[in-house]
């Protein structure tokens, strides 16, 4: 495995935080909802998942799953939330470091000292999570570029996507290492010319390490 690349550039989502399938039960007690009253479950049992299914072969985008579940929650605890930041907001608190990847936190630990630069190239950040969020996760100011498709309106897998982040960065796509969770965004940089890692949710210490592979460290 090559680990020549210069950058590490990350999804957001359940990359860098643990997803909302797996803090049920954080959501549950924060929501004061009964203990297993949300079953959807995501990647963790697609079989049960509808709707998961559904944006997996692309008949449904991201987005739409997540509204899906925000009005679901939304009528469960008597809520009007018309975006994905009112559930997000609501039931990870105003402490979400706590549901930062702790593999996270060391990944880019190494490569800050070995002198790589860092990137997040997300379709939703602001949008899912809300503007303040950014400014309760002081590790962000540890990021050159963060390109959010919120506001840009360019999202994974357009090519442009990838263009925009590596002509920020001034880099060649081969000098890049992508981790993202969803695969048409990892077929998307591959096409661009990029290392890839598709992270496994299941597994974060291992798509982490095959990250640090890529760059050396």
């Amino acid at each position: 495995m090559s680990s020549d690349c210069k950058a590490l550039i990350l999804d957001f989502g359940g990359v860098i935080s643990r997803t909302l399938f797996e803090t049920h039960h954080l959501t549950e007690h924060a929501l004061g909802l009964a203990a297993g009253s949300l079953t959807w479950r995501g990647p963790f049992a697609p079989e049960t998942d509808r709707e998961w299914r559904a944006m997996q072969a692309e008949e449904i985008s991201e987005r739409d799953y997540w509204h899906i579940r925000t009005q679901e929650v939304a009528k469960m605890v008597g809520k009007n939330w018309s975006q994905m930041s009112d559930f997000v907001q609501a039931a990870r608190g105003a402490d979400p470091e706590k549901i930062i990847r702790p593999e996270f936190f060391e990944t880019i630990a190494a490569a800050k000292s070995a002198g790589k630069r860092l990137a997040i190239l997300s379709n939703e950040l602001d949008l899912f999570y809300g503007e303040k969020f950014r400014d309760l996760l002081p590790f962000l100011a540890d990021f050159e570029v963060i390109h959010d498709a919120t506001y840009t309106k360019t999202l994974k897998p357009d090519p442009r996507a990838y263009g925009n982040i590596l002509l920020e960065l001034g880099l060649k796509p081969n000098e890049c290492v992508f981790v993202g969770d969803q695969l048409r965004n990892i077929d998307g940089a591959k096409t661009a010319g990029m290392k890839t890692v598709h992270f496994d949710v299941q597994n974060p210490a291992e798509s982490y390490a095959i990250a640090r592979q890529f760059l050396g460290i």
